[in-house]
């Protein structure tokens, strides 16, 4: 089955209280709650996060992304005039493309003074950036950018978060695992993840298998056209080793179920996986822009961990395109109705 010719940006629409919209993590990691979706049946049930470990058979295997998230965002002044910085990619060092609020303030040879006046950055003209809705700036400053961000960078919350950042922010919009820097938003469906958790997975003799997928515009990229067909995706860095490809190849013909914790490691898998003369995956690192959405034919992955997602977007469309659009719209409605908390800092969805 092929995807359809047109598919509606409204199509993947749902009605989401306000105050449903975590604006704080739970108190503890596990203590969010997990709703259970199962492909074959429909059935929908709820579930804490904390007993995941009984969803998973002895030979299975837990994906995880352990991409770092920088603390990219800075607050920086245009004379007296604030601005919000997002640092998006770096293009070499100290020159980066940005996302910038307000952005008209932002021309060329414009100075952004951060930090009290002790770092600077010019923006720069370039056309690449400004067709992409973002502006390249470059810091005057003989060290490397990346280690003054600890200095003067705080984590990138997304901007449904109505409040400040804090500093346990640093921590927990942070995997436990996390270990290779250069994300800019975090992989949010590990975020739920302990160490007594993921110990627990172990012990029913399910495989934990680590890559990388460095979270950013194309997860989270709004989608501009009514025909989804026509979106684009932002390419993104990944990585897959030799020796995560052949850990997954044997679990599949063994039998086996991958589960991808996200849709960043969903993508990854699809990335690299072949299916014309039996299941294939091959070590693959570069960029991928690789769009999932109905009716897309998964080749890699048997099981999908997941945040609630917003409206519209490709991460609820490559959900639909896993289970189904009608059944992830009927979960998202069981959801709201019973009061789950939604996106980043929320609670978390199994389809199985």
């Amino acid at each position: 089955m092929g995807f359809f010719k047109k598919v509606k940006i409204s199509d993947f629409d749902y009605h989401l209280p306000q105050e449903l919209i975590a604006q704080f993590p739970a108190k503890c990691r596990d203590d969010s709650r997990l709703l259970i979706v199962e492909r074959k049946t429909g059935r929908i049930s709820n579930a804490h996060f904390k007993d995941i470990a009984a969803m998973f058979r002895s030979g299975d295997a837990l994906v995880l992304n352990d991409t770092k998230v920088k603390p990219v965002r800075l607050r920086g002044y245009i004379k007296d005039r604030a601005i919000d910085i997002l640092l998006v990619e770096r293009i070499k060092k100290n020159r980066y493309f940005v996302l910038a609020k307000p952005s008209k303030k932002l021309k060329p040879d414009v100075i952004i003074s951060f930090a009290d006046n002790k770092y600077q950055a010019v923006v720069c003209a370039a056309e690449e950036a400004v067709s992409q809705g973002m502006k390249l700036i470059e810091f005057t400053l003989e060290e490397d950018m990346e280690i003054v961000l600890d200095e003067i960078g705080v984590m990138p919350l997304p901007p449904y978060i109505k409040r400040e950042v804090a500093s346990r922010d640093s921590a927990r919009y942070q995997t436990i695992y996390a270990k290779n820097p250069g994300a800019i938003a975090a992989p949010t469906a590990g975020l739920h993840f302990t160490q007594a958790t993921i110990d627990a997975i172990k012990d029913n003799k399910v495989r934990i298998i680590n890559l990388t997928l460095h979270v950013g515009l194309g997860t989270f990229l709004p989608v501009k056209v009514d025909n989804v067909t026509e979106h684009k995706m932002h390419k993104e860095y990944f990585e897959l080793s030799k020796n995560a490809a052949l850990e997954i190849e044997e679990v599949k013909q063994n039998g086996g179920r991958i589960c991808a914790v996200g849709t960043t490691v969903a993508r990854v898998l699809e990335t690299c996986a072949e299916n014309d003369k039996g299941f294939s995956i091959k070590p693959r690192k570069g960029q991928t822009d690789l769009f999932v959405y109905p009716h897309y034919e998964f080749k890699a992955v048997d099981m999908l961990l997941t945040n609630f997602h917003l409206p519209k977007t490709t991460l609820l469309m490559l959900v639909s395109a896993f289970a189904s659009r009608e059944l992830m719209l009927d979960a998202y409605a069981k959801a709201v109705e019973a009061k789950y908390r939604f996106f980043s800092y929320g609670d978390a969805m199994l389809i199985i």
